[in-house]
């Protein structure tokens, strides 16, 4: 049985605490929002964010930062990804050396364009850092339906280790060393999801969806690469499979985020009406960036941004999408009759 803290009690970081907590860990939730803490203290329910789901009496729900930290043999680090940073700078104190810290949350800083892992170490450098990603949405953790994800870790015994911990009859969990990669295709395919519920909102089809999620993880892939990335991470759960949920499922708020501007809501409005934080949104300004250090080509990221923050009307998006210059799908594949 491990001893865990989990720092963040929104919808992830609750089912998160209960799936670990099943598991026959002890856990430790903490919210820096005294008002969260009384709820879920007395509900054990999140009512807002995760209704329906049971906290146990034996999870401990806390509003001191120190409680969810201080001899833990692990942490999971699961406020929104605006927040990092900033909490990451709060747990500092109380990291013990060589602490492993699970970061669970998507995102890009749009100042610095460090993934969360990169945050994280630069202002807890004691901590050993790992990820868990893929397509895993809270609200189906949390009803025990199955999923799978994937650690990513800079060793093999800490992330077999967290594998262990994490692993059940309906939460399967895989390894990989490709910590860029994993943080890249989970960061990346929320922009890319706000593209495609935008695409529905304006009332296009199947055919419209599946564009938008075969051309974006190209996208993806493409910057990952060049970033540092594996192409196998990218094909994996971390990237094609975190994409396809999160564009398809109604779970998913950036989706949710698109769809209602696609019908004609401002970003700010779509935001408010979601009441969760749209990672996409914080993550498109970054993925532009990264796409133009890089020298990377990303049109579908290329137009979300001019939807997010240019007032371009999300229906002359798809239209220059589809109306760029023709090209071929691989220009790396060879064709028979110009081959020597």
């Amino acid at each position: 049985m491990a001893n865990i803290g989990v720092l963040g009690a929104g919808s992830w970081g609750t089912a998160l605490s209960v799936l670990l907590h099943d598991n026959g860990n002890q856990v430790t939730i903490w919210s820096i929002d005294p008002a969260e803490v009384e709820m879920l203290s007395k509900e054990r329910e999140h009512k807002t964010k995760l209704p329906g789901v049971q906290i146990s009496e034996e999870i401990q729900i806390t509003g001191e930062i120190q409680e969810a930290i201080l001899e833990k043999d692990f942490l999971v680090l699961a406020v929104p990804s605006p927040f990092t940073r900033a909490t990451a700078k709060k747990m500092s104190p109380y990291v013990a050396e060589g602490q492993m810290i699970v970061d669970v949350a998507k995102g890009i800083e749009e100042t610095t364009l460090m993934t969360l892992s990169e945050q994280i170490k630069e202002e807890i450098p004691q901590a050993d850092v790992a990820v868990l990603s893929g397509p895993s949405h809270a609200e189906e953790v949390g009803r025990k339906l199955p999923t799978t994800c994937v650690i990513g870790a800079t060793t093999r015994k800490t992330a077999e280790y967290l594998q262990s911990v994490f692993m059940s009859k309906v939460f399967r969990v895989y390894t990989s060393p490709d910590i860029l990669g994993i943080e890249l295709g989970g960061s990346l395919k929320n922009v890319i999801a706000l593209a495609a519920g935008i695409a529905d909102g304006l009332g296009y089809g199947d055919n419209t969806k599946a564009a938008l999620i075969t051309r974006g993880i190209a996208e993806i892939a493409r910057l990952g690469v060049k970033m540092g990335g594996k192409l196998e991470t990218f094909t994996g759960l971390t990237g094609i499979g975190d994409l396809i949920v999160t564009c398809a499922s109604v779970h998913s708020r950036n989706r949710r985020a698109g769809y209602l501007m696609g019908q004609g809501k401002t970003m700010q409005e779509a935001m408010d009406e979601v009441q969760m934080v749209v990672e996409g949104v914080y993550s498109a300004k970054a993925a532009r960036k990264l796409a133009e250090k890089y020298e990377v080509s990303m049109p579908i990221v290329e137009q979300i941004n001019e939807v997010l923050f240019e007032n371009k009307s999300a229906a002359q998006a798809v239209d220059e999408l589809m109306l760029r210059e023709s090209k071929s799908e691989h220009s790396v594949l060879p064709w028979p009759d110009e081959t020597v």
